[in-house]
This record gives C-alpha cells, structure tokens and sequence, in this order.
C-alpha cells in the first residue's frame, strides 16, 4: 500500500497585474513516506499546502489486511495532525470522499486546478507500479514535474546492481561486507569485522524453549474504531482481524521510537541466539516489531543501525545479536531493494519451477490440522504479522513443497503483512522463499521435511499430524511433500552443491519407499483444502 497519498502543493503568491510573483508547485507525498526529518518540512512556507489522501487506488490492487489499511490511514492522519501542529496547512482526503475514488494522475490534475499549480514534484515511490505511473503521467502533462530522493535509503535503486555486474547469482553476503565497510559499521578501528567474523549466523539458530521469557508487548493500544468505520462505509475490501479499538502498531515516530527503544532494552540481547525458533505460544519471541515503522519512514535504517551498534559497543548486548540484526537492515534489506529495482517489471510474474496449484483455502481462515502452519497463518490473520522463519519455513516452504502459483503466493504475502511494501515483500517471497527466480538470490530453495519444524519450534508435540511418520493418514504433510518436491525437481536442482545431501538420501532408499512417498505425496496436493 506504498501509494496511500498525500500532496503538498505551493499556493499562488499574490498575482501583480502584470506577472505572477510566486510560484505554485505540487509536492507529492506518499503513504509510505511519513518521514518528518525529510528536508521538505525544514521550513515552514505559508504558501505550501500538504494534501493527504486515502485513496482507493491503493486499497484495491491486491487484497490487502484490515490493519494494514487501518494502520496506514491511522499514520497518515497523525502525520498530517503534526504537520498541522508545526504550522504546516493541510488538508486530508478522507476514504469517503468521492475524490478518494479518483487515479493518482487525475488527482494530481485535480489538486493542480485547485491551487492554480504549473509544477509538481514527488518524492521517489518505492513502488514500480507507482513510479512507472508517475513517470507516465509526467510524459503528458502539461505540468512541469521533477523527482527527489526519499532521503531514507543507504543506497540508490542501482547500486547493487553495479555491485553484482553479470553475475547470475546476487548471494548477499559480498554486498553485506561492501556495505559494513562503506558505512563503516562494526569495524574494528583497523577496518576489519568486530569479532573478526563477519557473519554469526552459525550462532543465531538456537530453539527456544520458555528461557529466556519473551518480553512483552510494550506497544501502545490504539481506538481506531471511528476510522474502521469509515473504511467499511467506503466499501473496501480486506481481510483478516482489524482490531479496530486495540490496534498496536505505532502511528507516529515517537511511537515508533519508543518501540526501537523497548527492543533495545528487553529484546535485542537474546533476539540473535533466537531469531530463527518458533513458539506456538510466543509469536513474536525476541523480534523488533518496527518494520512497519521502517518500511512507513517513521524511522530511519541508519538510526536504528547507530542504536543496535552503539548498544553491542556499550556492552549491554552480544555481538552475534547486534550483527545478526544490523544483517537484516545494513544487508538484507538494502540488497533485496537493489534486487527489486534490478529485475522489474517481469520480477513479480517470475516462475522459474512451472508451479501452478491454487492457494488453498486456509489461506484466508487458517484452518488447517498442520498445527505450525495453522499458528502462523492465524496469527498472520489475526495481527497482520509473522516473523521471518514463520514467513519463509512455515507458510513459504509449504507453499513451495506443494507447488503453489508463486504470485498467487506473492500476492497474499503483500497484502496480509503490515509490513509488507512490493520493494522488499516480492524478493523476499519470490525469490528467497519460492525460488520463483530461478535461484539468483537464494543458493537453493527453503524447503525442509517435519524434522527442521521440530527442532525449531514446539507445534509438533500437540499436531495432529506425527512428524516422525512420512506416509499414513496421520504422517506429517511435509515429509512426503519434501521428497516428492525433490523428485520432480531433480533436473534443475541435482547438480545444485547445497542440494546433493538431500538427492544423495533420495537415491538410497528402495523403489518401494519411494513409490509409498510420492503416491502419499499425490494424495495430499489432491486435497490441500482438506489438510
């Protein structure tokens, strides 16, 4: 929901009888760019007007979570009450209003009537979608129109892609250490890696087993009822829990600000050594809860990186904690922008493995017997969330062990996660968790039997399903489904190195084994519905 808008437009200056004396421009703001430092709002201009606008062109291209178009509007309308407050004019678009309903182009046309505007300029959308229509739209208007950087991001679109030059494969852990030594970041005063490692994630892979007690929700709890309301009246369509008077996301920076702090403090010392365990009873474990924030602007990556390392160099955390999680901000992040940018348009419409299947239905109510997946798609549901291991070895590998249609996967995973914007959303699923690309940004797919399920998590003991069976009516789905997916991939994935383990076991067992596993596995992708 990159494009939930908002315009800022120069007013008229007074108009001399001969010339006109101050110039009218069109600032574009989106709903992902609730940035407050950004250099437009250092001053103060009486002649500027910002213009948010909740609009249905963003609530309607995919289908997307109550709360993630709750907590949107929610932040776009604090934002606006503070630009207010600092002696900004605004005005709101509210979903109701019949200009809600108009395309970002003929509301920019609109907007320009209204205040008598010859120029507009915008911020860059982080969205292709969006910014291809922009771009578009900038071709024939008879508007003058000029682009600036969101000034949020540590690089530009391009720099990965000058990183990886012909490369087939864009493993990210070269750009990681470009990164850590462009930014100077836990480094020793010698220019080499603290800890004399650049990576730890051989030590950020533990299971959880109730100790250390996961902190707790420090979160403010919002009343958005009124504005819930609003929503439904407009007809728009979402999915999932919206949890309209109890909404805990943050809507402003200060909010946002607060939680970086609470993860400082009660989390982040044991959020390395857990990132990767899953707790049927404790879905968030040790994780941060500020991608909304970050991926909304409220915060910025290179605070929040400054927050973790100065938290490592003040002795209150691990090293393996503050670099596993600085990883997923200075690496991760960072790359798979550069990914997205690299590789689109045809990026979302990728299927390297010819997956075709339907999501099946518990997709949408999380009615399933397989206890793991159900408590992370109901949770999904219920909190527009699920952390990254939930993401990519529960939902992902399922979907991806079934063979189900990568953008029909894509498309779920945008609009059900409250953090989910296409840029950092589409690698990760398409690439890093469906293998949709062939393998230009994962090694080898993220696919795994029960048996990883089990010693990364506690679901299995209270299953319906066994997860030490492999076929039967109560044998864990996974395990038939891992093995039939390393048979009918064999072509393309037996020479991969990652990959000769599980095709060397493959290999070992008798005709017979083989044969019981692949028609079990036949019989679950017949009724996935039923699972």
């Amino acid at each position: 929901m990159v494009g939930l808008l908002g315009i800022s437009a120069l007013l008229l200056g007074a108009l001399s009888p001969l010339r006109r004396t101050a110039m009218t421009t069109l600032r574009l703001l989106l709903g992902d760019q609730l940035d407050p430092r950004h250099s437009w709002f250092a001053r103060i201009d009486p002649e500027v007007v910002y213009l948010l606008a909740e609009m249905r062109q963003e609530t309607g291209y995919v289908l997307h979570h109550a709360q993630k178009v709750l907590a949107i509007f929610a932040a776009m309308r604090a934002f606006a009450s503070q630009l207010r407050a600092l002696g900004h004019r605004v005005e709101y678009v509210r979903i109701g209003e019949s200009r809600a309903r108009l395309d970002l182009p003929d509301l920019l046309e609109q907007v320009a009537v209204s205040v008598g505007a010859d120029r507009v300029a915008w911020q860059l959308p982080d969205e292709w979608r969006l910014d291809a229509q922009l771009r578009s739209w900038s071709e024939c208007t008879s508007l003058r129109t000029e682009a600036v950087d969101s000034e949020h991001f540590l690089t530009s679109r391009s720099d990965a892609a000058r990183h990886f030059g012909a490369r087939k494969r864009w493993v990210m852990e070269s750009f990681y250490r470009m990164m850590r030594q462009r930014h100077g970041v836990l480094l020793t005063s010698e220019g080499e890696p603290e800890g004399g490692r650049w990576n730890f994630d051989s030590e950020n892979r533990s299971a959880w087993r109730g100790e250390p007690p996961a902190p707790e929700d420090r979160r403010p709890c919002h009343d958005h009822g009124a504005l819930w309301q609003e929503i439904v009246d407009a007809g728009v369509r979402t999915f999932g829990d919206p949890q309209q008077s109890a909404l805990r996301w943050p809507v402003d920076r200060s909010e946002a600000l607060h939680q970086l702090d609470a993860f400082l403090t009660h989390a982040l010392p044991h959020f390395g050594t857990y990132q990767d365990a899953i707790a049927v009873d404790a879905p968030r474990l040790f994780h941060a809860l500020i991608s909304f924030a970050l991926n909304t602007k409220m915060l910025r990556p290179d605070e929040v990186i400054g927050a973790v390392e100065s938290a490592y160099r003040n002795g209150d955390v691990p090293l393996a904690c503050a670099e596993g999680f600085i990883r997923q901000i200075l690496g991760w992040r960072e790359y798979v922008r550069g990914v997205y940018w690299a590789r689109m348009p045809g990026y979302t419409r990728v299927n390297a493995l010819e997956h075709r299947r339907p999501l099946p239905e518990w997709f949408w109510t999380g009615d399933t017997r397989m206890r793991c997946v159900a408590g992370a798609v109901g949770q999904s549901l219920s909190s527009a969330y699920a952390h990254h291991i939930q993401r990519l070895m529960l939902v992902g590998n399922f979907a991806l062990l079934a063979g189900l249609d990568p953008e029909a996967v894509h498309h779920w995973y945008l609009g059900i996660y409250i953090d989910a914007f296409e840029w950092v959303e589409a690698p990760n699923t398409l690439g890093m968790s469906q293998f949709a690309d062939g393998g230009l940004l994962a090694t080898k797919p993220y696919v795994s039997s029960g048996a990883y399920i089990q010693r990364m998590g506690d679901a299995c003991s209270a299953c319906h399903y066994r997860v030490r069976e492999r076929t039967g009516a109560r044998a864990c789905p996974f395990n038939a489904l891992y093995w039939h997916f390393i048979d009918r991939h064999g072509a393309r994935l037996r020479g991969n190195p990652r990959m000769a383990m599980p095709y060397r076991n493959w290999a070992r067992m008798d005709a017979a084994t083989r044969s019981a596993l692949l028609a079990h596995a036949e019989s679950l992708l017949e009724r996935l519905d039923q699972l």
